[in-house]
């Protein structure tokens, strides 16, 4: 299957449709599903790529499918949809290591752009080593990774360690760098590695 196939999630065939419309307009080869389950039925662990998913489904949520593809050997890069987005949602995505959380109507550009970054993503995961954590990063900065990594943000952080949120925010910069990881995604997804 091509490398830049993006795999569409919807229950919705008019979404579906002009999705897969507009991507394969911008060069993209797309396979659609109506539910998270049919996806799954047929999933190979050599496609590469990445899936777009409604959050909001009969059945199987796109939540549901993200973590099912957490624990799948293709591990595909997801983008989450949705035209009931909250904060809590958003939350659990990104913590799930999400590359997006796109509320209806979203820019095409958005899209596409999560969809670039999730290829980039993709490819750096086939290459990346896994990093020695424990040797890597110092006490503090291990502290402020697991923090940051249970979805506290830089103020709570820097209250439960005493610290300032700026200071939360040097050694997360350094530790990302330490770490060779561009975002939160990349942290989570690295962090899980090593438990």
């Amino acid at each position: 299957m091509h490398n830049k196939t993006v795999f569409i999630v919807d229950d919705d065939a008019a979404v579906r449709d002009s999705l897969a419309l507009l991507l394969s307009l911008r060069g993209y080869s797309t396979v659609i599903f109506s539910c998270a389950e049919d996806l799954l039925r047929v999933i190979d662990p050599l496609w590469r790529g990445c899936v777009v998913v409604d959050i909001k489904m009969p059945g199987m949520s796109g939540l549901d499918l993200q973590a099912a593809l957490a624990e799948h050997p293709a591990s595909m890069p997801v983008i989450i949809i949705t035209g009931h987005g909250d904060i809590a949602a958003a939350r659990q995505a990104f913590k799930a290591a999400a590359i997006d959380f796109l509320e209806k109507p979203f820019d095409d550009d958005v899209l596409v752009q999560a969809i670039e970054r999730a290829f980039d993503e993709a490819a750096e995961r086939r290459d990346r080593p896994v990093w020695p954590i424990q040797a890597t990063l110092s006490a503090r900065e291990r502290e402020v990774m697991q923090l940051v990594v249970d979805g506290y943000d830089n103020r709570q952080i820097g209250s439960r360690l005493g610290i300032s949120a700026r200071t939360v925010e040097v050694h997360k910069a350094r530790l990302m760098a330490k770490l060779g990881v561009r975002g939160l995604a990349d942290l989570i997804r690295l962090a899980s590695q090593r438990q």
